[in-house]
């Protein structure tokens, strides 16, 4: 195979963990609201956010990344949240 494949193979690894950091740099700052939400008697979800957030990161998103797959990442990032914070 040629160096770009192989190049490019590793710059997708490469990407790929900065997602995954990133992803679990938003469930600690998820994890600190929450606790503060909890101090305060707030509940832990709020779809208003939850709207107000997929209407960001549609107007943000001005890649490859069609409207149907920006609403399922979305989806399942919020999913996956509330799954590993244990409220969902």
């Amino acid at each position: 195979m040629s160096n770009r494949f192989e190049e490019i193979r590793a710059e997708i690894v490469e990407n790929d963990k900065v997602i995954i950091g990133a992803v679990n740099h938003r469930l600690e700052l998820v994890a600190e609201l929450w606790a503060l939400k909890a101090q305060l008697g707030l509940d832990t979800v709020d779809p208003d956010r939850e709207r107000r957030l997929r209407a960001a990161l549609a107007e943000a998103n001005a890649g490859r990344l069609s409207t149907s797959g920006l609403e399922r990442l979305t989806t399942d990032l919020l999913d996956l949240t509330k799954q590993e914070l244990g409220s969902g």
